[in-house]
């Protein structure tokens, strides 16, 4: 038994809200159960001085967590005067993560810069922000289609992330804290709406995992996502 009483192939609740924020061009509050994320997408017409002149736009990620949104306060990455390793690779994969389902040549030679701002953690983080940034970025690609920045759209796809891990030696999806601070094995997988992979973080923390359990994974994976997937699109109708 999962201690939500979750079955297996369940995710948590999760919710999608967007319009958050009055001055971004796209925002979401992303609720995967009690990780609470807000995102938001600004447009920004500049670019990192190595992309200037090539007639192709970016888009960026910066990640990071309040600090009580643990059980014990974190002190400000900002305060310490340096981000730390998780942080910078969380916002790494969450910006190649949307450049993988952008036309970076459609977007012109602008940035497109999505915050996420962890609110509340009960694990799946960086998977709630992912979801969370892809509903973010169609806001702000909206907006600036309805001012004719661009003909057509530069947003190729859906892109959603969740976590799935194995824990007391069974296959489970969307892992929250109580889950992922004692699985077997822990994985994240970033996918498509049409089902692509964009990446597969997976790690063994007690046992080594066997190929068949990896495929395992995969399989609610793919479930979890088509679900993440068929909320993004109820969101943005």
């Amino acid at each position: 038994m999962r201690p939500s009483r979750r079955q297996p192939d369940e995710l948590r609740a999760v919710s999608l809200e967007r319009g958050v924020v009055k001055y971004a061009e796209g925002s979401c509050f992303v609720k995967f159960g009690d990780t609470h994320v807000l995102v938001t997408a600004s447009l920004e017409e500049r670019l990192p001085p190595w992309l200037k002149g090539q007639g192709r736009g970016w888009v960026t990620a910066e990640y990071g967590m309040l600090p009580r949104a643990t059980n014990t306060r974190t002190r400000r990455e900002a305060s310490a005067g340096k981000q730390g390793g998780r942080t910078v690779e969380i916002q790494r994969l969450i910006g190649r993560s949307l450049r993988t389902v952008v036309d970076l040549q459609a977007l012109g030679e602008r940035q497109i810069t999505v915050d996420c701002d962890v609110i509340q953690a009960d694990g799946g983080t960086r998977t709630a922000s992912i979801t969370g940034a892809w509903v973010a970025l169609y806001d702000c690609i909206a907006w600036m289609k309805a001012r004719q920045m661009f003909a057509g759209s530069p947003l190729r796809d859906h892109v959603a992330a969740v976590s799935c891990g194995i824990y007391n030696g069974t296959s489970v999806l969307d892992l929250d804290y109580a889950e992922d601070s004692e699985a077997d094995t822990d994985a994240n997988f970033v996918m498509t709406g049409g089902g692509g992979i964009i990446e597969v973080q997976g790690t063994a923390e007690k046992t080594p995992f066997s190929e068949a359990q990896l495929l395992e994974l995969l399989a609610l994976a793919k479930k979890g996502v088509a679900k993440l997937v068929d909320l993004q699109k109820m969101a943005v109708m």
